[in-house]
């Protein structure tokens, strides 16, 4: 008997077997088709039959999107976990590599015992007279001779540190026409450029020993007249946003080896230091002087 049902209420098993009977139909009538006009090949019948005996019902289609769209959603799912974990190592590594970085560079300051330091036994500023045989030149005969190995093997380079604006820039001791700059260091070097201030000593102006030395003879004999400084006589010292004044106190001439004039003091002074006498250069003329209050 004709089923006389509208279409709306036909249900979904239902209507999923009107279409798969109306489809294997319209196969058939197709393959009449074929085969009258001669081409069909042989075996296409069962092979339509079996292709249609497996299409997906809508229903089964609709459980392969939800499958689809869950192995969708885990994909994304482990490709943002994938891509959090990755971070957390790059992070982890770089914290790894920094605290590495840091154990060698503590590693590599090793704490050594003290090695002699030839400004500790020797007062700056020494050289052979430019008279002499092969002219000036580094003295080491002033040098204690368990030492000199120290001084004739090569030493690493020092860049003495640039000036900041508490460290002297230059000096002035208008009664013996001094107006010079002033380096930081007081090796071979650096005397050739000026006043040298021996480093690790005060800021012009701090508590503490500044010492200053230059040569006599040599490199612009800046500290020609140093011996004929007298007691009250004005230092001036510049750095780059302020002027301090010492006041001579006195002077004394002394052994190439009597460090004893580097030693620090409580109260801001001065040391100046030069070779003596003049193009003999054994011995050194060591000016003292102290802070002008207020200045």
């Amino acid at each position: 008997m004709k089923d006389r049902r509208r279409v709306g209420d036909l249900s979904i098993e239902e209507l999923e077997r009107v279409l798969s009977v109306r489809r294997a139909a319209v196969r058939a009538d197709r393959l009449r088709r074929y085969r009258d006009a001669g081409r069909a090949l042989p075996g296409n019948t069962e092979l339509e039959a079996a292709e249609g005996e497996h299409q997906p019902t809508g229903w089964q289609w609709l459980r392969l999107g939800r499958v689809g769209n869950a192995l969708l959603a885990i994909v994304e799912i482990g490709a943002v976990v994938g891509l959090i974990y990755f971070g957390y190592q790059l992070w982890a590594d770089r914290n790894l590599l920094n605290r590495e970085a840091q154990a060698v560079m503590q590693a590599g300051v090793v704490t050594q015992a003290p090695t002699p330091s030839i400004t500790a036994v020797v007062l700056p500023g020494g050289h052979t007279p430019p008279n002499a045989a092969g002219g000036a030149q580094f003295n080491e005969a002033e040098i204690p001779e368990h030492l000199r190995p120290l001084v004739q093997a090569p030493q690493p380079i020092s860049i003495p540190p640039t000036p900041g604006p508490r460290q002297a820039v230059r000096i002035q001791i208008s009664s013996i026409g001094v107006d010079a700059a002033v380096v930081r260091g007081d090796s071979w070097e650096q005397l050739k450029k000026g006043v040298g201030q021996q480093l690790g000593t005060t800021d012009p102006g701090q508590a503490g020993n500044l010492v200053l030395s230059a040569h006599n003879d040599i490199f612009g004999e800046i500290f020609r007249s140093l011996d004929k400084l007298q007691p009250g006589d004005t230092v001036t010292l510049q750095t780059t946003v302020e002027k301090f004044n010492y006041r001579i106190t006195g002077s004394q001439v002394v052994e190439p080896t009597d460090v004893r004039v580097l030693s620090s003091t409580t109260a801001p002074t001065l040391t100046l230091i030069s070779c003596y006498p003049y193009l003999v250069d054994n011995k050194r003329i060591v000016v003292f002087a102290e802070l002008v209050p207020g200045s």
